[in-house]
């Protein structure tokens, strides 16, 4: 039996045990891969479709997978929204499967100008990473707004509307975050990540990526003894103050890195790859990239 076969009767199977419900439902439906991207769609679309967001809340995107009956959304969706760069390693095959059987598919990693990982880190991939730019956020809002009103059943000017509004938000974002760094002196924007995340966020706003945990773009790498030596190095030749952790993953080897440093520099979570839940501190793409903006500055600033 081959992978795709098998993918088909798994799809099959869900659907026959989701019963007659979903299949009642007439709404438009939109199925979204990550909870960043989700929590974007569910703002331009409104009430006007049924949102599936198959990542939930605090989750690795590199290694998330999802059920049965998630891979028969997939499959029956009028639109699946994707990252596109090799974010969602664990859930590609579903993704592969649904081009393949002709579901309408968006990449939002197509909607940006996207920067590469240099060799250290990536060997030249594109880096997924782009929302931690929000002007490269605008031209997703931008490119998902207008597929989301082309949806036959979806209000296209309630589509349009909630798009003009949302993106007067994240231009606010942007403003408030260029002001905040501002209080970080040009020789102090330095940061030090448990991996690749935050390239674009650097080239926007002026920051040196040291290094990272992790020297790779992917969580589902690991980090030699040699490379943690070197990051040690750096930090002690940059005289960065602090490691940034993700809130969702371990954070044991940045503590160890810190302490053989030799100097003081704190090791602070961050919320870099997925949403949390609500009341959690990142519950809204506007909220997590808020309480970043808050924490690199109090990480970075005299």
């Amino acid at each position: 039996m081959t992978r795709r076969i098998a993918l088909a009767l798994l799809a099959a199977s869900a659907l026959v045990l989701s019963g007659c419900s979903s299949a009642a439902n007439d709404r438009p439906s939109v199925v979204v891969t990550t909870n960043i991207l989700g929590d974007v769609v569910s703002e331009l679309v409104g009430d006007e479709a049924d949102v599936l967001v198959l990542m939930p809340p605090n989750a690795d995107p590199h290694s998330f997978e999802i059920s049965a009956q998630e891979a028969a959304r997939i499959g029956r969706a009028d639109l699946l929204v994707t990252n596109g760069l090799g974010l969602e390693e664990g859930l590609q095959s579903h993704v592969d499967a649904a081009v393949s059987d002709g579901v309408d598919t968006i990449a939002a990693g197509d909607l940006v100008d996207v920067i590469a990982y240099d060799d250290e880190s990536g060997s030249g991939a594109p880096d997924p990473h782009f929302w931690t730019d929000p002007a490269r956020m605008l031209d997703v809002v931008d490119g998902l707004g207008e597929r989301l009103a082309a949806i036959d059943g979806i209000d296209a000017d309630t589509v349009e509307a909630n798009t003009a509004a949302y993106r007067g938000e994240i231009e606010q974002l942007e403003t408030s975050m260029a002001d905040a760094f501002a209080a970080i002196p040009r020789e102090r924007r330095a940061l030090v990540t448990n991996h690749h995340v935050f390239g674009y966020l650097a080239e926007r706003f002026d920051f040196t990526v040291v290094g990272a945990v992790i020297p790779s773009g992917t969580t589902l790498a690991a980090p030699s003894a040699s490379d943690l030596a070197s990051l040690s190095a750096a930090l002690r030749e940059t005289g960065v103050t602090a490691i940034f952790a993700d809130s969702s993953q371990p954070d044991r080897l940045a503590q160890v890195i810190a302490e053989e440093a030799g100097r003081d520099v704190r090791v602070i979570p961050l919320f870099t790859e997925s949403l949390t839940a609500p009341g959690e501190g990142a519950a809204t793409y506007l909220e997590m990239m808020r309480a970043n903006t808050d924490l690199l500055v109090d990480g970075l600033a005299p």
